[in-house]
């Protein structure tokens, strides 16, 4: 059984908007072996409520990495028996549905002895997730900033960010992607996006050099986070008072609700967490470092 580790993932990190996307030490594994039958078991979060058949987003990924080619002489295995043990909270966020799909194609892609390489298998997943700004992270590790071409073709490259510590609000609630797209306008003021523009050179020059006195400035967005404010409540209050509490700097985790801040100050989750509770949302805090390492296998016995 091939057994893979895949990072959590928080995209955008303010103004990064589909650009930018960093891996976080908060991990979901993923085990996977050749089968009769279909077979998948859950544990941690999602365990209730997580398909058990060829529609959950892992088993589908390993399917397509089978369908993609497997190395002259060998079979396609005609199921899989595949074990997935879940740390990323769903619907947060933090690219739960990145971190399934990875470790699925990569467990899959390891057991049918490397079809695919590390291009090929981000273009696979990003195709089925949607969202190269999580699946390129969670494939590759640390700070990616990635776009994808008019021909549909994913291009990324990966840095390493100097001394960021990541504070992690998570709140009680979901928030749909889909929703979180809905709200967003066709068309914004060139100011607006200027202002992005701006502040996502800053914040990659920042984080890479580790200048975390410009985090503050450069995590500033108006392209995304003042219209999913409203799927959040208390986001504003949650964001002034991480900063208030220390923190460098702070952004809506993907399309949320999950906050992440940056810092070392030892109140910033608390802060966060009161802030949280007082727009009526109970809120769990982690602390995690940068993954450096993206997917990985741990296991080949």
């Amino acid at each position: 059984m091939i057994r893979v580790r895949v990072p959590a993932t928080t995209a955008n990190l303010g103004p990064g908007f589909d650009a930018l996307g960093l891996a976080l030490r908060l991990h979901n594994t993923v085990a996977i072996e050749a089968a009769e039958e279909p077979r998948i078991e859950i544990e941690g979060e999602g365990a209730v409520s997580l398909p058990r058949d060829p529609s959950h987003l892992a088993y589908r990924a390993a399917l397509a990495v089978a369908g993609a080619g497997t190395p002259r002489g060998t079979a396609a295995p005609r199921a899989f028996h595949l074990r997935q043990h879940n740390r990323i909270p769903l619907a947060r966020g933090l690219g739960s549905s990145a971190a399934a799909i990875v470790g699925g194609a990569a467990a899959a892609n390891a057991l049918l002895g490397g079809p695919l390489d590390t291009q090929a298998l981000i273009d696979l997943c990003a195709g089925l997730e949607g969202h190269p700004d999580n699946v390129a992270p969670a494939v590759l590790g640390g700070l990616v900033a990635c776009v994808t071409t008019e021909a549909g073709k994913i291009r990324s490259t990966r840095l390493i960010p100097k001394r960021l510590r990541v504070v992690i609000a998570i709140p009680e609630f979901a928030v749909s992607t889909a929703e979180a797209r809905r709200l967003l306008p066709e068309t914004v003021p060139f100011r607006d996006a200027v202002f992005n523009v701006t502040r996502t050179a800053l914040l990659v020059a920042s984080l890479v050099e580790g200048r975390t006195e410009m985090l503050d400035e450069a995590t500033r967005d108006r392209l995304h986070q003042p219209y999913r404010a409203r799927l959040v409540p208390g986001l504003e209050a949650v964001f002034a008072a991480a900063r208030e509490a220390g923190a460098h700097g702070v952004a809506l985790s993907g399309s949320g609700p999950t906050v992440v801040a940056f810092g070392e100050a030892p109140g910033i989750g608390e802060a966060m967490r009161r802030a949280f509770e007082a727009a009526g949302a109970g809120c769990r805090v982690l602390g995690a470092e940068v993954d450096t390492e993206g997917t990985v296998v741990e296991r080949d016995s």
